[in-house]
């Protein structure tokens, strides 16, 4: 039987050298079938997952040999750790390792906003050469609005600034008086004030019980007429039939998703977001750079082998 089971497909030089000390099987569609993978993490020491996986108390309680689950990424929302913690399983996940990843991809979604670069790309290749239609906009000036002010978010910030924004913050955890507000000369405002100085806002918080759906019909609303809205954190904190219609009544000037309510989505050829122009939708690939899959890999695969060896 084997030791480690993979439930996605996480594959690399780590996982290559868990190999070597371990017996690691890897199930890359096994957490489409519960059925299979609570059979499949019966006998197993350690589990890694990435988020696809959802990780039950009953899966768990299943699991009578497992000793440590691994989170190859930040998120935990797909774990049930509250029954890990009761039943003794240890969860390390790698909260740090993807986030400059993450946040260049927000400015990279920033800028072909700005610059409707997909847009003009595509055209380009095609034979066309409009120069007047891909008249775009610049960064420097604009006011951006971060809602969560973590790790990612500050990254975020301090590339911005270099664009010559202005950046505001909101995040409930976070003192009035920390340092990195200062460092970084962001303001620190209310949810409802962030949405209405905002021209751009960019999310960045965690799925809670607090967080799903903050995005809604009153959230977007009250955001700028024609500002934008990113979201590279958790889909289901966004209502997407609420952002839809803010972008139909054009409450709402443009979006860029990362990450969706459903994944893969089950948007229709041409309809929903996947229609309108103005959304741009990438396929929840933040943190998916070689470098940061390498540190995620490293660090998850060394903490796996730290718990299995009674570290």
């Amino acid at each position: 039987m084997p030791e480690i089971l993979l439930t996605e497909l996480i594959e690399g030089p780590a996982v290559e050298r868990l190999g070597e000390r371990y017996e690691v099987t890897c199930l890359p569609d096994i957490w489409r079938n519960p059925v299979g993978l609570r059979t499949a993490m019966q006998d197993v020491r350690a589990v890694i997952v990435r988020n696809q996986t959802q990780l039950t108390r009953e899966l768990i309680e299943n699991a009578k040999q497992l000793e440590v689950i691994g989170r190859a990424g930040a998120g935990l929302d797909n774990i049930d750790t509250v029954a890990a913690e009761q039943l003794g399983v240890a969860v390390r996940n790698t909260p740090a390792e993807n986030s400059l990843a993450v946040a260049e991809l927000v400015m990279g979604l920033m800028l072909s906003m700005a610059r409707e670069l997909p847009a003009a790309i595509s055209e380009t290749r095609a034979g066309g050469w409009s120069r007047q239609k891909f008249t775009g906009v610049e960064l420097s000036g604009k006011t951006l609005g971060l809602v969560g002010f973590g790790r990612i978010g500050q990254l975020v910030a301090r590339r911005a600034a270099a664009f010559g924004m202005k950046i505001v913050a909101h995040d409930a955890y976070l003192p009035k008086d920390s340092c990195m507000l200062q460092e970084l000369g962001v303001s620190l405002l209310g949810f409802d004030e962030l949405l209405g100085v905002a021209n751009i806002v960019s999310c960045h918080v965690p799925l809670t019980a607090e967080t799903q759906g903050m995005f809604n019909s009153v959230a977007f609303a009250k955001m700028q007429q024609g500002s934008w809205f990113i979201n590279a954190a958790r889909g289901e904190v966004v209502c997407e039939e609420a952002l839809l219609a803010s972008l139909v009544s054009e409450q709402i000037g443009a979006a860029a998703l990362d990450v969706r309510e459903v994944e893969p989505p089950v948007d229709v050829q041409g309809a929903g977001l996947a229609s309108l122009k103005n959304v741009y939708l990438t396929p929840h690939i933040g943190a998916f750079t070689v470098e940061a899959q390498t540190r995620v890999l490293e660090s998850v695969c060394n903490d796996v082998i730290d718990v299995l060896d009674g570290k």
